[in-house]
């Protein structure tokens, strides 16, 4: 008996489908047609932040994406490239909220950043949605070189610049980073490592406390 391509196939031997993942999810193979190229892009990188959140950086695989995707693994390559470039990928998606923090320069005096910054990231970081991924980013960069590095890149290009850009003053990046520092740290030590009183204490207390501190780091003479 032959198969449809011509080649042999023995008794009792069922035809041969495309590959499936576990449970029978069936995964495609090689390039999906143009028209689902960006519906499967999305799903590979929705699985990446989905397994980055799970396992961490060390302990996700680009095979282990690609089953959760249920694509090929050379798909997932094709779309994103290597384990860093998906992280990175998978990074800029989830932390898309903190690009807007520039904007909480510019809407109101420059004697209020302080407290407009300390409110904003308090607020990205209580909400559950966008806590989430946060956690398992911070949790990747803490344990692992290269997924930091790629944190790293990824804060300096996209806030901290862009943070000192507003601020017209001497040392306007070290500022911006110091800045940023006071509220990063506070936010591990709260939501990351849950210091306690810190980890329990009223969000407003919190932003009252920094807020001044963060306030003269960016302006103070």
């Amino acid at each position: 008996m032959s198969e449809p391509d011509g080649t042999s196939r023995r008794p009792g031997r069922p035809p041969r489908t495309a590959a499936s993942g576990s449970g029978g999810t069936t995964r495609r193979r090689g390039r999906p047609p143009r028209t689902e190229a960006a519906d499967t892009r999305d799903r590979i990188l929705a699985a990446a932040r989905e397994e980055f959140s799970e396992r961490g950086y060390e302990k996700t695989s680009v095979r282990g994406i690609a089953k959760a995707a249920g694509v090929d693994s050379a798909l997932v390559h094709h779309y994103f490239g290597t384990k860093e470039q998906i992280f990175e990928a998978a990074i800029e998606v989830a932390f898309a909220p903190a690009f807007e923090a520039p904007a909480a320069l510019t809407e109101g005096p420059l004697d209020g950043v302080g407290e407009r910054m300390a409110r904003f990231v308090f607020g990205v970081w209580e909400n559950p949605a966008t806590r989430a991924p946060l956690l398992a980013i911070v949790r990747s960069a803490v344990t692992n070189d290269t997924a930091a590095a790629v944190f790293r890149r990824l804060v300096a290009s996209q806030v901290l610049r862009r943070v000192a850009a507003q601020v017209d003053l001497p040392d306007a990046e070290l500022r911006a980073e110091l800045a940023a520092a006071q509220l990063v740290g506070c936010a591990i030590l709260r939501y990351v490592i849950k210091v306690e009183p810190l980890a329990s204490a009223d969000v407003e207390l919190i932003i009252e406390r920094v807020a001044p501190v963060v306030q003269g780091h960016l302006t103070a003479p």
